[in-house]
């Protein structure tokens, strides 16, 4: 539990506590290792960064915010050590740039359907759900985040696209913002990241409703090392510590599949 609430007080960090904190590193002469990471994965990442800290006695600064953002501050400032974007397209995408050298698979980021807790509103477990005129929906802009554009690629597969967003209301927002749609009533079911589910004070109050894997289709989640990465070593150390058992709990823990592809009723 220390750790945790150890993880939460880091994402609540300011950008001017992070170069204070890295500033002051540097005066104490403390290696800083620097994680870009995207927002989805921030709560399992910043607990593994607490541990990481007390076993190596680096200081570790994560700063959260979506794939695409975050890569082209760092390819902006050539600054920083790892990238955790929310599925391998991001790299992929951005490989032929030489700022992303060796990737670590450390697990899987995937959709889902995601309701009220006891699911109130009785949203059956199908895709075909969001289509359903009786239900309130919410659903994000493929321009506006990458689960965005993992519900377009989910729902045109099944030919399904039209009529979903016909029948919802298509926001310009992240997976937060669909969360918070449904939290605040605006929406009885929400297609995201099925990790947005399992953030403290979130998990207590919505369930999950899990597709098959043939239909929402796990996407790789890697630690990316920066070419321009001043402590590539350690960066390996935390690589390690991602992929480790230990690394592995605390992603299923908050709703990822591991690189077995275990994690769901977990």
């Amino acid at each position: 539990m220390a750790g945790l609430l150890l993880g939460l007080l880091a994402l609540m960090l300011s950008a001017c506590d992070d170069d204070f904190d890295q500033a002051q590193a540097s005066v104490d002469n403390v290696p800083v290792l620097r994680i870009a990471c995207e927002t989805t994965l921030a709560h399992p990442i910043a607990i593994l960064a607490r541990q990481f800290e007390d076993e190596t006695g680096t200081h570790v600064v994560v700063t959260t915010g979506t794939s695409r953002t975050l890569y082209e501050g760092l390819k902006a400032n050539r600054d920083g050590d790892l990238y955790l974007p929310v599925s391998l397209f991001y790299r992929d995408d951005t490989v032929a740039d030489g700022l992303l050298g060796e990737a670590r698979r450390i697990g899987f980021n995937v959709a889902a359907l995601i309701v009220l807790k006891g699911n109130p509103n009785g949203i059956a477990p199908s895709l075909e759900a969001l289509a359903d005129p009786s239900k309130t929906v919410v659903i994000a802009s493929p321009e506006a985040s990458s689960i965005g554009q993992e519900t377009r690629r989910i729902l045109s597969r099944r030919g399904l696209y039209e009529a979903v967003t016909a029948n919802a209301t298509v926001s310009e927002t992240d997976s937060r913002g669909l969360m918070r749609a449904l939290l605040d009533g605006s929406a009885d079911v929400i297609l995201n990241w099925r990790g947005a589910a399992f953030t403290p004070g979130v998990r207590e109050r919505v369930d999950v409703i899990d597709l098959d894997l043939d239909v929402a289709v796990p996407k790789t989640l890697a630690l990316n090392l920066l070419t321009v990465s001043r402590q590539p070593e350690r960066a390996r150390q935390f690589m390690d510590l991602a992929a480790s058992p230990r690394g592995q709990a605390i992603l299923r823990e908050f709703g990822f599949l591991d690189t077995g592809g275990h994690g769901f009723g977990e």
